[in-house]
C-alpha cells in the first residue's frame, strides 16, 4: 500500500467508495465541465476511482484523494499519473469548488512534485494542461514549471509543462 502524504492543510489518502458523490459533484461543477466535459456520469466517476486504485497497484503511485484536515471533506485530488502510452509521469491535481482560491492546488501539486523527484527518484515530471485551464497554468508556473511542447489528450491539444526538481 502506498504511503499517505500530507501538507499543513491536506491529507493525501487512498480512495473510498464514499468519495464517489463528492468527486461527482466536482465533475458537475461548471468550471470542471469546461475542462473535463459535461457528459460524466456518477457511474463514470466510480469507474475512475477504481482505475486510480488499479494505477496505484500497477505503478506504485497514483492520484490521491485530498482530504481537508480541518473539515475532513474531500477537497479534490492530486498525485502522479502515468497510464500506458504516455511518455512522462504527470503531476495532476484538481480542487473541489468549495476549496478553490485557497492555494490548495499549489500546496498539493508541490507536495506531489517533491514526492516524485525526492522520494520516488523520478527523472522527469510534467503537467499536461488544457490551454483554457488558466488556473492550472498558474499553479504550474508558481511551481517553476515551463512550457515544453504539446501533448494530445482525449483528442485535444494540451501544453506540456515540465517541472524542475528543487
Amino acid at each position: 500500500m502506498p504511503a499517505e502524504l500530507e501538507t499543513e492543510r491536506l491529507r493525501f489518502r487512498q480512495w473510498r467508495e464514499a468519495d464517489v458523490d463528492p468527486l461527482f459533484a466536482f465533475y458537475r461543477d461548471p468550471q470542471s465541465q469546461a475542462i473535463y466535459g459535461s457528459d460524466i456520469s456518477r457511474a463514470d466517476v466510480w469507474r475512475r476511482i477504481a482505475l486510480i486504485i488499479g494505477h496505484f497497484q500497477i505503478r506504485g503511485f497514483g492520484l490521491y484523494a485530498l482530504e481537508d484536515k480541518k473539515s475532513h471533506e474531500l477537497a479534490g485530488y492530486a498525485g502522479l499519473w502515468f497510464p500506458d502510452g504516455w511518455d512522462d509521469v504527470e503531476v495532476g491535481y484538481g480542487i473541489a469548488p468549495q476549496f478553490r482560491g485557497l492555494g490548495l492546488a499549489t500546496e498539493a501539486a508541490r507536495r506531489v512534485r517533491d514526492h516524485g523527484f525526492r522520494e520516488l527518484g523520478l527523472p522527469r515530471l510534467v503537467s499536461y494542461i488544457n490551454p483554457i485551464n488558466v488556473t492550472s497554468i498558474r499553479v504550474a508556473e508558481k511551481l517553476g514549471a515551463a512550457p515544453d511542447g504539446e501533448f494530445i489528450m482525449h483528442g485535444k491539444p494540451h501544453v506540456i509543462y515540465r517541472h524542475i526538481s528543487t
